[in-house]
């Protein structure tokens, strides 16, 4: 898996944010600063078609597999 920068993570769940898939809770009592992210009711709405996608993309690799797989052969 690629790894981005801080600036883009914090971008991506500031953009979140805004849309209201997760909520952000900065803990600023004591140094140093802690900030937590969670998904919030509607971005927990969003597991199921992201569970869909992930099985279709799985069977897609396996399709794809299984016909290079195929054409080696020949």
């Amino acid at each position: 898996m690629k790894t981005i920068s801080e600036r883009t993570l914090s971008l991506h769940l500031k953009e979140m944010e805004l849309d209201g898939l997760v909520k952000r809770t900065a803990y600023t009592d004591k140094p140093p600063l802690k900030v937590e992210y969670e998904l919030t009711e509607f971005g927990r709405s969003l597991i199921p078609i992201l569970n869909g996608l992930h099985e279709w993309g799985e069977s897609l690799a396996k399709r794809a597999q299984l016909e290079f797989s195929e054409t080696d052969a020949v």
